[in-house]
């Protein structure tokens, strides 16, 4: 997996220093040292260079680091979370680079991991994790997210580190897109690449977790609005992000934001709760273009892998 605990780890890692190389490994050698990875050597060497602090990757880097690997790429040093780890046979992964002083630890996102990660869409396979909100008894107004196994505990400073906070320059062309973007993923990169090349400064805006389980359903979204708001803040594609976006696209949104152009990809688009088009809009003011990812990936197909190995 690659969530936003791994791009905080490369946002301190870039911190500090000049220049941020990234080794990553194969399939071969993650399923031998951890087990079967959930995306692709392929996926994930594009989903580390979408994050905004990478400069560099290293496709198939060594699992243990060799003062040899740091010499090859220019690296003055190696830097690691605090979270130790090891290959199958019990030996720290970093030993090398410990001993010659070239290590340094950055803390691990407290509250989120792989393995919660992929805990959660297992509970997803549980067939009284799939009951509708009307045999929960839920209100459809409730704002609950429900994500409740969250363990990720947001902060204001948090959303600071990650966003640019930069506004667009006079002349940018605005383009905006909203949705779930749950479980950032290869699919979700190559839309906001798609959306982005539509103007200069990209906006997403980001639903509540109620308003994703609408339109999703099950026991969608499986990160909660915090996480997902960080995760789309860590990609270099993206500019800003509105926090629980309205649903429905406003004159409001449009003219605060000041909107040339509203994306949407190839996905279906659910009505509104009264029915009504969310994109009416932007579509009467011939303001809004369909942008395909031309990539298949779905949250769906993730989950589906995870099940598979399970």
């Amino acid at each position: 997996m690659v969530h936003f605990g791994h791009a905080n780890a490369l946002r301190q890692a870039k911190a500090l220093g000049d220049y941020l190389v990234v080794g990553v490994h194969t399939d071969e050698e993650i399923a031998k040292h951890k087990g079967p990875p959930v995306f692709t050597e392929q996926e994930r060497y594009k989903m580390i260079r979408a994050i905004k602090w990478v400069d560099e990757v290293v496709e198939g880097a060594p699992y243990v680091t060799t003062l040899e690997t740091l010499d090859k790429y220019n690296c003055d040093f190696c830097v690691h979370g605090d979270d130790i780890t090891t290959t199958a046979d019990g030996i720290d992964t970093y030993h090398l680079v410990k001993a010659a002083g070239r290590y340094k630890e950055v803390e691990r996102t407290r509250g989120v991991s792989t393995t919660d990660m992929v805990g959660r869409m297992l509970l997803m396979t549980r067939e009284h994790f799939k009951r509708g909100q009307a045999d929960l008894g839920l209100d459809h107004s409730a704002t609950i997210p429900f994500t409740a196994c969250s363990q990720f505990l947001p902060t204001s400073r948090k959303i600071v580190q990650f966003s640019e906070g930069k506004e667009p320059r006079p002349g940018d062309k605005v383009v905006y897109v909203a949705g779930a973007f749950d479980l950032l993923h290869v699919g979700h990169l190559d839309f906001l690449e798609a959306a982005k090349a539509e103007g200069d400064f990209l906006i997403v805006g980001l639903h509540t977790d109620p308003t994703v389980n609408r339109y999703k359903g099950a026991n969608y979204p499986i990160m909660n609005l915090h996480e997902r708001v960080l995760s789309v803040l860590a990609c270099k594609y993206v500019n800003e992000v509105v926090i629980g976006a309205p649903y429905a696209v406003t004159k409001e949104l449009m003219g605060h934001f000041n909107v040339d152009i509203v994306c949407h990809g190839k996905t279906p688009i659910m009505p509104d709760t009264d029915g009504s088009d969310p994109y009416a809009l932007p579509k009467s003011l011939d303001r809004f273009k369909c942008v395909s990812s031309n990539n298949r990936m779905t949250t769906e197909r993730i989950v589906d892998r995870i099940i598979q190995h399970r």
